[in-house]
């Protein structure tokens, strides 16, 4: 049985720089500046470390404070809700995601596959996103958040930690399989021998995520069958 566990942004969609938007005006209520956030990449990251990094290089006095990282993401939650709910936001799928999704779900009957999430949003945002993009979060079987983890490389144990107490199965190894658009997302599966499919929808192309050292690395995931063979490879 493997886990196929989901990034969120840059691979499963896009929602228009919704994220960034909701996270400086968190930022700016909670602590009073957003730090040099036009030229921060959020790519890769997870959301309480892209608040800790832009109170950091803003010289913030709390950057290294739980509580206050804690407020400006839970302020950030009610930003992002109200930019999402805005009439002119569009979210979009990413090319073939449905398809994959609805692909992936005889196998999940089947009990040869599990669908999760992997992602640096808080698992609240991580909702309203996929939502917004008409995809139910229930799907998604179990979950890996920033919430639980600023380390994105803490992500994959917790998910297949989630996954084990759900199926009463354990997932190690190469039955973990990691999808996402950043090289911080090949890389955070290594610690536990995850493999790492990458698909160039993101801030990288081909040629970086293959640098990256991902197993497999597509363009786009519209070619569904290619998806699936690489992930029962």
């Amino acid at each position: 049985m493997k886990l196929v566990l989901f990034d969120i942004d840059g691979t499963l969609l896009w929602t228009d720089g919704a994220g960034r938007r909701a996270i400086h005006r968190a930022l700016v209520d909670e602590a009073g500046t957003a730090g040099p956030i036009e030229r921060y990449r959020f790519d890769g990251k997870t959301d309480p470390q892209i608040v800790r990094d832009l109170l950091s290089l803003a010289g913030h006095p709390a950057a290294e404070d739980a509580s206050r990282i804690d407020a400006v993401c839970r302020r950030y939650v009610e930003h992002l809700r109200a930019e999402l709910a805005n009439p002119a936001q569009t979210t979009k799928l990413m090319p073939g995601t449905r398809q994959l999704l609805d692909a992936l779900e005889p196998h999940e009957a089947q009990q040869r596959a599990l669908v999760g999430l992997l992602t640096g949003n808080v698992a609240p945002g991580a909702a309203l996103k996929l939502r917004s993009a008409g995809l139910d979060p229930a799907r998604f079987r179990v979950g890996a958040y920033g919430s639980d983890s600023a380390r994105r490389a803490d992500l994959p144990a917790v998910a297949a930690q989630r996954a084990a107490e759900l199926t009463r199965r354990p997932f190690a190894g190469a039955d973990v399989i990691v999808i996402g658009d950043t090289p911080d997302d090949v890389a955070c599966g290594r610690p536990i021998g995850a493999r790492s499919l990458a698909v160039a929808t993101g801030s990288y192309d081909v040629a970086a995520l293959r640098a990256a050292g991902a197993a497999y690395v597509f363009a786009t995931l519209a070619d569904t069958a290619a998806v699936l063979d690489a992930i029962f490879a």
